[in-house]
């Protein structure tokens, strides 16, 4: 057991991780960066890097995933062992990054969004988000409920700070754009 979840539970994670790499693969989303390297950080938001390294400033965002998801799991399906609920947030974290690579998803981050240019992830990228996602879960699992909502508020407010976006404004301008916000992350 390592962080409260069995061998099992590793295995069928990392089984979970590698059906998304083929999946990205099998679409045809490029393994690293188009510009052929690969960087751990990269913080130029309106850059052809965005989205294609290791970690961007939309990590912090899958981290709170990760909270959401072990917080959703606990609450509902209290019973159930701790690998049980990560493989369904894997899956679910999954499934948002092949429909997020998909062409309708890309087109509407380019629409509706800050995203300009935006071309969808490389599979590092999105491999990472998913990464990032399993430590924000392993985290919350660690945490009093404060603590996870106390990070998480402070990660959005510190990316809403530094680039004019973060997971809130996000789903907002995915799911129902607000031109006034737009105009404002544009500024």
């Amino acid at each position: 057991m390592v962080r409260g979840i069995s061998r099992r539970g590793w295995l069928v994670a990392a089984g979970l991780m590698l059906l998304l790499t083929a999946i990205l693969l099998a679409m045809g989303r490029p393994a690293i960066c188009p510009c052929g390297t690969i960087s751990l950080w990269h913080g130029t938001v309106q850059s052809n890097q965005n989205s294609q390294q290791i970690s961007d400033w939309y990590s912090f965002s899958h981290i709170i995933h990760g909270f959401i998801f072990y917080g959703l799991s606990r609450w509902l399906m209290p019973k159930r062992a701790l690998w049980v609920a990560l493989a369904i947030a894997i899956g679910i974290e999954g499934a948002w990054e092949i429909l997020e690579n998909s062409p309708v998803i890309i087109d509407r981050y380019r629409e509706m969004t800050m995203a300009y240019g935006y071309s969808g992830d490389s599979v590092l990228n999105s491999v990472s988000d998913a990464t990032f996602m399993i430590l924000g879960f392993l985290a919350a699992s660690r945490m009093r409920w404060w603590q996870t909502v106390g990070i998480a508020l402070a990660f959005e407010l510190f990316t809403l700070w530094a680039i004019r976006d973060n997971l809130t404004l996000n789903v907002l301008m995915l799911v129902a754009p607000v031109e006034a916000v737009k105009d404002w992350q544009g500024g």
